[in-house]
């Protein structure tokens, strides 16, 4: 046995002609498993099984190919002013290149305007909260009413928690952008661009405050116990549910853009000759990228995740408002207010989900589908072996966009959400009519009882 495997081995190119595609395929295997061999002999020992260790970085050269965070400073920007997520970028030559820190100055300036928003936004909320337990023989459709502005001050109070407790996830976030466009033009040759993302993160940086403003002073108009000076509480609030909405469409935007380009590579690739090593450093490279998606949604797990129950509970409370105004008053100023809240929130919801939904679809079906669609009897073994860890890679890392194991944003998100929005407003609006119903009831009795008495 030992005489025939050293003979295995010893084959060479000559007489790879004259053998059979099993015979090919074993001495193939041999190969491998003899480079293996001589790897631990030489005391590399499992680390040769094991992806190699990325080198050092010059922290000049990631700024200078970080086209992501160029593109994207806008919005980094306003929500350090904000004082929303106070990351930073590092100091020039050091790394990682972004960090976060509470006790840097941008989350200094975090405490100093998050403790003058509070202000306002506490004497809103107790004047509102008084309001709601003032008077105890108030129509239950009026305590609803006053819920719903209750609700959107909410995400203020939960922001430490939401959002600074995660900063430094959202950090690793952004290093782990940097670092992929450096891995990737190492081994592309080519840079990742983003041109359309810098005039759509600027516009989107306006068109957030642009959108607050609008709404606030729509329901100022519109609702006739929302006052002027309520609306300050509300303005940073409404602004920064927006701009986590235009942060998700700039990342999954940025997502299919890098996908796009990624798979074009790949396609160029599969075409050379023996690409197998290269496929190897795209599959690594993939996983990264599948990772990143990962880490967005872990990143803002606590932020969307309160955001998601914000946008449920408004929905459901304001459709119900609405309804219910209809039933009594007929249509109003005030049911187009809370109609203009529901489309809002729905409109961010739907936003969400369809924008990870298909960047999931860009950075995994894509990918498969060209995978799949390879002729393998036209490449070589290690290339059909590549191609068979690169669709196992795809399949036991899929790029979803998952809040810390809470739930994923896909497009079902949108239709359970709905779902469970109808069930709960079929209820709310069975408890509306059994109030009318009692309240029919008692009149017509006391109209008897008034004729009787008569």
């Amino acid at each position: 046995m030992r005489k025939n495997s050293q003979i295995v081995v010893d084959f060479t190119d000559q007489h790879d002609k004259v053998l059979n595609p099993h015979q090919r395929i074993f001495l193939e295997d041999t190969k491998r498993v003899k480079e293996k061999i001589e790897q631990l002999n030489h005391g590399n020992g499992l680390n040769s099984f094991m992806r190699k260790e990325e080198e050092a970085s010059d922290p000049d050269e990631m700024d200078k190919r970080d086209s992501f965070y160029h593109t994207t400073k806008s919005l980094l920007v306003l929500f350090q002013i904000m004082g929303v997520m106070p990351i930073q970028r590092s100091p020039k030559g050091t790394v990682p290149r972004t960090s976060f820190s509470y006790t840097s100055r941008v989350h200094f300036w975090a405490y100093f305007i998050y403790a003058l928003e509070t202000i306002v936004v506490y004497t809103v909320a107790k004047e509102r909260f008084i309001q709601f337990i003032s008077k105890s023989d108030k129509k239950f459709d009026e305590i609803i009413y006053n819920v719903i502005f209750l609700s959107i001050l909410a995400p203020h109070f939960l922001l430490p928690v939401a959002s600074w407790r995660h900063g430094s996830e959202v950090a690793i976030f952004k290093n782990m952008w940097t670092s992929f466009q450096l891995k990737y033009l190492k081994v592309t040759g080519t840079t990742i661009e983003f041109p359309i993302l810098y005039r759509i993160t600027w516009f989107l940086c306006f068109f957030s405050w642009g959108i607050s403003f609008g709404l606030i002073l729509s329901q100022f108009y519109l609702q006739p116990d929302f006052y002027f000076y309520h609306t300050f509480a509300y303005y940073h609030i409404i602004a920064m549910l927006n701009g986590f909405c235009s942060l998700w469409y700039i990342n999954c935007t940025a997502f299919g853009l890098t996908s796009r380009a990624f798979s074009l590579q790949l396609k160029a690739t599969l075409t050379k000759n023996k690409p197998a090593k290269k496929l190897a450093e795209f599959r690594n490279m993939w996983v990264d990228l599948s990772h990143m998606m990962q880490q967005l949604g872990k990143a803002y797990s606590n932020m969307y995740g309160i955001y998601c129950l914000i946008i449920f509970f408004t929905v459901i409370i304001a459709s119900f408002g609405s309804l219910s105004e209809i039933i009594d008053h007929g249509f109003t100023f005030k049911e187009l207010g809370l109609f203009m809240i529901v489309i809002y929130c729905m409109s961010l919801l739907f936003i969400i989900c369809n924008e990870a939904h298909h960047a999931s679809r860009r950075v995994g079906l894509k990918f498969q589908e060209i995978l799949l669609n390879v002729n393998l009897t036209t490449v070589d073994i290690p290339t059909q072996k590549e191609i068979e860890m690169f669709l196992v890679a795809i399949e036991k890392n899929p790029p979803t966009m998952n809040l810390d194991g809470y739930a994923n944003i896909n497009r079902q998100l949108i239709t359970s959400n709905i779902s469970f929005m109808a069930t709960y407003l079929v209820v709310l609006m069975q408890f509306k009519l059994s109030l009318l119903r009692q309240t029919v009831k008692k009149s017509f009795d006391g109209s008897e009882d008034v004729n009787l008495n008569s």
